[in-house]
């Protein structure tokens, strides 16, 4: 009886929202939808970037307290929510604006917001994905080649993203991007590309949502003065792309950052990068031909969710005037003290930390991870042997980030919350500690936190024991989310 008043009662405030605003209200395939377009709207939907995602609502939270609450960002194009057949929402929701202002606003205000006593919701930008990955390609195709086949499996593909081997660049790195011209033709492909039953040239292939390319303010973009370089030769050294990035300016660029087969130029003013990208984009740099872009800044907010429940340490406060350093140190901030007795240690949560007080990567992949509300990285080791004999080690890690994929097309809607996303170096090593470093430093360079360099915070180098590409059971690992330029300096 309770039940079916609750029910009533949520009826009623569905119909006084709906005739107060005018907005229609439809449920269908598992969603309702409310407006799109609104009353009065005329011409085409809003472009991309208009729409956020918003997660962990309360079950039993409906239109008639969400959309008051999303207004306050801005005028809503279309409101929607994800329905249970119980009559439940699904703990999900995709909120439209009738322009990206309005989202960003949304993401700002009400990301975190505390809706119920103890609910917080997440608010983040929601994409369309378009591009698909497909791995185990032979590594002799080219892109023309790449893309005639392509287009004879599947309907829509308007490009396709080849990246040459770092070690020789008349063959690809054994994976390629395909770009389709709408998020429905790249969803038909997946299904037609199914892995297992289908191949290409006689192989089998891996097929995968790419890394959707998340967007960056352009008042931020406006600012930079960082350029992105990639297809570099493996032996291509920081000071040649000091020589080349700076030689229309003589003194113009600050400091050069190379990573295998990619590197970050800084220069002191961004008129001076933006001359160097429309100079160098397309140079041949020791035999190959380079593509540059500007870089995306580190710690863009993308909208995840931040950690509602703190991991607790334990951090000492010793008595002023009594400490003194049992080892010396020319870094005052690496001393170690004594624990005295009585010494007072109080609780203390892992993200009340300075970032400059984690000195390995190791530690600071889990700190980011805490920090984002994301389960902890998962290392898996794997070995070769090497040329001279050695067993040569290397990590691969999982790291379980909040992310999500809209795919809207026909009513049909697809959400992924949590996304196991995949890292590996691109060296080998001898020790098993270096193993570990290098991995979780590789894994912090692609999710944007680059702070901590191999010869930062007091650590050796590590012991690399070869510089050749990993073996072809480790190809595909690597690069399944560079399709997207998304790298970060």
């Amino acid at each position: 009886m309770l039940t079916a008043v609750v029910s009533c009662a949520k009826e009623m405030a569905l119909l006084a929202l709906m005739e107060k605003t005018g907005y229609n209200m439809v449920q269908e395939n598992g969603q309702r939808k409310y407006g799109g377009p609104p009353p009065g709207w005329e011409g085409p939907a809003p472009p991309r970037g208009c729409e956020v995602f918003v997660g962990k609502i309360p079950r039993d939270m409906f239109e008639d307290e969400l959309v008051p609450l999303f207004e306050k960002a801005g005028k809503i194009y279309e409101f929607r929510l994800m329905m249970e057949f119980s009559g439940e929402n699904r703990g999900y929701a995709f909120v439209m604006y009738t322009n990206r202002e309005a989202a960003q606003r949304a993401i700002q205000m009400l990301d975190n917001c505390e809706v119920r006593p103890g609910k917080f919701i997440g608010v983040c930008v929601s994409l369309d994905n378009c591009r698909l990955f497909i791995g185990s390609i032979p590594k002799d195709k080219k892109k023309e080649e790449i893309m005639e086949e392509m287009k004879k499996v599947t309907d829509g593909v308007v490009d396709v993203i080849v990246y040459p081997s770092s070690m020789d660049k008349s063959r690809n790195r054994g994976f390629a991007f395909v770009e389709y011209e709408s998020h429905k033709a790249a969803a038909m492909a997946r299904r037609t590309l199914i892995p297992g039953t289908f191949q290409l040239w006689g192989h089998s292939i891996q097929v995968d949502w790419a890394e959707p390319e998340k967007d960056v303010d352009e008042e931020v973009m406006q600012r930079v003065r960082v350029l992105y370089v990639r297809n570099l030769m493996m032996d291509t050294t920081e000071e040649t792309l000091h020589r080349e990035f700076s030689s229309f300016k003589p003194g113009s660029v600050e400091r050069v950052k190379k990573l295998t087969d990619y590197a970050f130029i800084h220069y002191r003013s961004r008129s001076d990068a933006i001359a160097a990208l429309t100079l160098m984009n397309g140079a041949q740099i020791d035999g190959a031909t380079v593509e540059v872009t500007l870089a995306k800044p580190a710690g863009i907010k993308d909208g995840s969710p931040r950690p509602q429940t703190p991991v607790h340490l334990y951090s000492r406060a010793p008595p002023p005037n009594t400490c003194s350093p049992l080892q010396p140190s020319p870094d005052p901030e690496r001393f170690m003290f004594p624990l005295l007795p009585c010494t007072p240690l109080t609780p203390i949560s892992l993200l009340a930390l300075k970032q400059s007080q984690i000195g390995s990567a190791v530690s600071l992949l889990e700190y980011h991870c805490h920090k984002n509300c994301w389960s902890p990285p998962e290392y898996h080791l794997y070995s070769t042997p090497g040329q001279d004999g050695k067993l040569l080690l290397i990590y691969k890690v999982h790291t379980h980030t909040h992310r999500h994929i809209l795919h809207s097309s026909l009513s049909l809607c697809v959400c992924v919350y949590v996304c196991v996303s995949t890292y590996i170096p691109d060296k080998l090593c001898v020790l098993l500690d270096d193993a570990k470093e290098l991995a979780a430093q590789t894994t912090l360079w692609n999710l944007g936190n680059v702070s901590l360099t191999p010869q930062s915070a007091g650590t050796r180098r590590p012991c690399w024991a070869t510089d050749m590409e990993p073996p072809d059971w480790l190809g595909n690992l690597r690069h399944k989310q560079e399709g997207n330029g998304n790298i970060r300096y």
